[in-house]
């Protein structure tokens, strides 16, 4: 099939906003902004292990009509579908498993579009192009795999190769079934843990915590300072340094501030721990948050109740809370399914890859219809 030429850029920054955007929309974590941000406050640089290596299809007048984030990493930080055990393996019989090609948006496990489209290509016509592309460039170079990470449920039909590895994990997200309020939302949940819930909810009322929420234009430096400090905390406590910087929130804000949203907790009017959530159409991802001390409930009203009332009084039909976190099923998250699809040079390494998603998939399944019967909601 020929649609037009190929070829790979070494920066987001080789395409204008503009034409970049026209192909993700509102999608907040591939959008031109969100990755500018990350390559120009140095976040996603090779001196990280990140090397930005997008592959563009366009037209023979030059316009784009698709677009294939990749990244050529040396590790697998940053990314949340683990693989250090495939790595491992590699090492042990004398192979390098890095660097690898990665296909994803950096630091965030949020599943959405991974082939930015024109509407004058299909998602399987351009995957059908642009994906040959990329495994030859591997063979040429000899690097040993490629991932997608995340992809949308209903791509993967368009993304069906024989040569790509589907594996299953499992998150917890909650769905907005055209709640009036929180306590319409309550009135769904079984009176043990609609107790519960309040409970929590008056502990932090109790101790005279108050919110403020700020669109993402709104948020001055000293604010996103205050909340950078909250942000790194929460890694510092661990001992690992934070994968983000703050020049890389001062910068994403600028850009792409209509799709933020701060949430502060005040204590007598001063903040003391912050939330912040993105949002497209239809959904509000909730993504860091930190704060200066340890309060009880807190980290569940700013995280997740808060954030729910938002979804709530927006009109969101889902908040994609993020990666781990069985806590979040009693507050009435759900389990769903994520998926990844994995490119194995190495045909022994693929067919024994192949082998342990199998049977992987099998426990995420049982996993995941366990977990379905601790939910909270009374019984149909």
């Amino acid at each position: 099939m020929s649609l037009g030429t190929t070829r790979f850029i070494n920066s987001v920054l080789e395409i204008t906003a503009e034409q970049w955007d026209a192909l993700f929309c509102h999608y907040p974590f591939l959008r031109h902004g969100f990755l500018a941000a990350l390559e120009e406050s140095g976040c996603t640089v090779p001196a990280k292990g990140w090397k930005p290596q997008h592959l563009l299809l366009e037209n023979e007048a030059g316009d784009l009509l698709a677009c294939l984030p990749l990244f050529l990493k040396d590790h697998s930080y940053g990314e949340y579908v683990f693989d250090w055990a495939w790595a491992e393996a590699y090492q042990r019989h004398g192979f390098s498993y890095y660097p690898k090609l990665l296909t994803a948006a950096p630091y965030t496990p949020c599943a959405g579009p991974r082939v930015g489209l024109s509407a004058e290509v299909s998602l399987r016509e351009a995957f059908s192009i642009l994906a040959p592309i990329v495994e030859n460039m591997a063979v040429e170079k000899n690097i040993e795999s490629w991932h997608l990470l995340f992809p949308n449920k209903t791509d993967l039909f368009d993304f069906n190769r024989e040569e790509l590895v589907l594996r299953e994990g499992c998150q917890y997200q909650w769905f907005n079934n055209n709640y009036k309020d929180f306590d319409d939302f309550l009135a769904s949940l079984n009176s043990r843990k609609r107790k519960n819930l309040r409970k929590e909810r008056q502990k932090v009322k109790k101790a005279g915590i108050t919110f403020s929420w700020l669109h993402g234009q709104e948020v001055s430096p000293e604010q996103w300072q205050t909340f950078y400090q909250y942000y790194a905390n929460t890694y510092h406590v661990r001992g690992r340094p934070p994968y983000l910087n703050l020049d890389f929130f001062l910068r994403l804000a600028r850009s792409e501030g209509k799709y933020m949203r701060l949430l502060f907790a005040l204590k007598q009017g001063k903040p003391c721990a912050g939330a912040l959530f993105f949002l497209d159409k239809n959904t509000l991802y909730g993504r860091y948050w930190g704060c200066d001390s340890e309060m009880d409930m807190l980290h569940f009203e700013t995280c997740y109740y808060q954030g729910i009332e938002l979804c709530i009084r927006e009109g969101l039909q889902r908040f994609d809370s993020g990666a781990q976190g069985e806590h979040k099923i009693q507050r009435g998250f759900e389990p769903v399914t994520t998926y990844s699809l994995h490119w194995i040079a190495h045909q022994q390494f693929r067919d024994a890859i192949k082998d342990f998603v199998t049977s992987e998939a099998d426990h995420v399944r049982t996993y995941k219809e366990q977990a379905a019967t601790y939910l909270p909601f009374k019984a149909n």
